[in-house]
């Protein structure tokens, strides 16, 4: 009687769910299915009309390619040093924001309001007011401390784009992070206090497993962003000087809108996409070891 009454319901809502089946099929499978027709194509938008199949040719160039795995490379780093400066930054944010002092309100909106600023805009403001080689904030505080002059964008262009990657999306991490502090029980904390515990102690035995899970939580939604990182790219180095800043999501760009190649950008996309899905895959894998090893 139970499975009769199941499939009566799901007979039910089948048509209510029909709309948003197909507009998800729209949204997602067209566009994938396109970009593998298109990575089998020789298709050059300044010959638009004229396209040839390829097979796996585009791959086999892409592959062949330097930049592709100097680009894969870069990717990965600025995925893992992006995370890290945002998982610590945000963990210790939302750790001085749990406490009470004057101002805390004040504080929390600072703290916040990297997170509403445009990537674009944020690295226009990085490149010209805060690293700029000549009249930049950083530049007049290594001259006064008798270091010269540093050219961020030149000499270290993946720790730049980091920094502004990790300014604008720490806030994103406290947003996560201080709720779930926050709902930690002050009895708990409390009692660790009475046996002694210190600051750092409480911090290790009680705070931190306790944030172990929305850690993982952030750290999955951010590196879904981090993969496909463009903008700041774009507007501060150009992917330069030469590969030093390409990443993956850049060099698809290059391919698609500098070379007209679309087939081979097209085959960079799938790879993309293998690449984050292997990236997914393997990081699940370590956080759910380290979430069974403090239960």
């Amino acid at each position: 009687m139970n499975g009769i009454r199941k499939t009566r319901r799901r007979f039910h809502a089948a048509p209510l769910l029909a709309p948003c089946v197909a507009f998800l099929f729209l949204w997602m499978i067209v566009p994938l299915a396109m970009t593998l027709w298109f990575s089998g194509e020789h298709y050059n938008l300044l010959i638009p009309g004229k396209s040839a199949f390829a097979g796996w040719e585009n791959y086999r160039s892409l592959l062949a390619n330097r930049a592709l795995w100097v680009a894969m490379g870069n990717t990965l780093f600025l995925v893992g040093l992006v995370l890290l400066i945002t998982l610590v930054g945000g963990t210790l944010f939302s750790v001085l924001l749990d406490h009470d002092f004057p101002g805390r309100n004040i504080c929390r909106l600072l703290v916040i309001a990297p997170f509403f600023v445009m990537p674009t805009v944020s690295a226009l403001i990085w490149k010209n007011m805060l690293m700029n080689p000549v009249f930049g904030l950083f530049a007049w505080i290594t001259r006064s401390c008798g270091l010269g002059t540093i050219e961020f964008f030149s000499h270290v262009p993946l720790l730049s784009i980091a920094l502004i990657v990790g300014w604008e999306w720490t806030p994103f991490a406290v947003l996560i992070l201080l709720p779930a502090l926050q709902s930690l029980s002050p009895e708990l904390k409390e009692a660790a206090r009475l046996d002694g515990a210190g600051p750092v102690a409480l911090f290790y035995h009680i705070e931190l497993p306790h944030l172990l899970r929305p850690m993982s939580v952030v750290a999955m939604m951010e590196m879904i962003f981090f993969l496909s990182l463009f903008a700041e790219i774009y507007v501060t180095t150009g992917g330069g000087p030469g590969l030093a800043s390409t990443n993956l999501a850049y060099l698809i760009f290059r391919d698609a809108l500098l070379g007209w190649d679309v087939g081979r950008a097209s085959a960079g996309g799938v790879l993309a996409i293998v690449l984050a899905n292997i990236v997914a895959f393997f990081f699940m894998r370590v956080v759910g070891r380290n979430l069974e090893d403090y239960r």
